[in-house]
């Protein structure tokens, strides 16, 4: 099912206002760089699932998406003073893996690439010395 125009605007509405909660008002040490990718929003306009995306391994990751959703109430106050809605979304904050997941497929291409570029040049190579040694 596609979502609808309102919900696209205040999810990007709510997409920037979050990264600028979390960036400003959040001093956390425990919040690693996270970004956010997405807002889901329900048909209702009341749940929003927020995908993060946060660099750094997984235990950071863990605790980013764990304090992230122990300060859901907080930044659910604080977006409420910024938007003009009659309900402000309850939030859930979800990892994001598609852009590691993206790196990761971008680095098993370039291994692959770096294979079959090292095993034709030793296919080659092969080919000239096996040449040279019958000339001989």
């Amino acid at each position: 099912m596609s979502k609808n125009w309102r919900q696209d605007q205040l999810g990007e509405v709510i997409a920037q206002e979050l990264s600028d909660l979390i960036r400003t008002r959040m001093k956390d040490p425990r919040i690693g760089f996270a970004s956010i990718t997405d807002v889901d929003l329900s048909a209702d306009l009341r749940h929003a699932k927020v995908f993060v995306s946060v660099m750094g391994d997984e235990q950071e990751r863990h605790d980013t998406l764990r304090t992230l959703n122990h300060a859901s109430g907080f930044l659910r106050h604080e977006l409420a003073q910024r938007l003009t809605v009659r309900h402000t979304p309850e939030i859930a904050f979800r990892l994001d893996e598609s852009i590691a997941h993206g790196a990761h497929v971008l680095d098993l291409i370039n291994q692959v690439s770096a294979g079959a570029t090292a095993a034709a040049g030793s296919a080659g190579g092969g080919r000239r010395a096996g040449a040279e040694s019958t000339d001989d």
